[in-house]
Formats: C-alpha cells, structure tokens, sequence
C-alpha cells in the first residue's frame, strides 16, 4: 500500500529530530567562529522582523546597549569588589 502524504510529512520531520542546532554545510569561504555566525544570524533576525515591522530596529540597539551597559557595569563591579 503506499504511503500517504501525512506519513510522508511525519518521516521527513522525524529525521531531523536528531540533528545537530546548526546543520553541517559545503564551506566556500573562511569557517566561521560561533561568535561570527551567531552574530551574523541574529542580525539577520533583527533586519528581518524590522522590515515586517513586528520590532523597531532603532530601539532594539538601544536597548541592547543600555543591556550591554549595565551587565559591562555589573561585571566591573564585581571585579572590583573581589579585589577588596
């Protein structure tokens, strides 16, 4: 009996269940580090949902830097409190 397309669906979602988060690819050009490509991947998120208008990319740098800020601040702190 053949399969039918929901059967067909089903196989093709459960092989990649296993799968690594990132799917291995023919490499043209420099490998990238995880920082690069995490970076470039979020990036592309944000220019994305910004031109589908669901988020402002103005204010999520803003936010962002005011993030990075407080947690530059934060770690400084620290720092200086294990040294007294």
């Amino acid at each position: 009996m053949p399969a039918t397309n929901s059967s067909k669906r089903k196989k093709r979602s459960r092989q990649g269940e296993d799968d690594e988060l990132v799917p291995p690819r023919k490499i043209t050009g420099k490998e990238l580090t995880e920082l690069e490509e995490l970076s470039a991947r979020l990036t592309t998120l944000v220019e994305m949902l910004d031109e589908k208008g669901i988020i402002n990319k103005k204010e999520y740098d803003r936010t962002v830097a005011m993030r990075l800020h407080e947690i530059s601040k934060a770690g400084a702190i620290e720092e200086l409190d294990e040294e007294l």
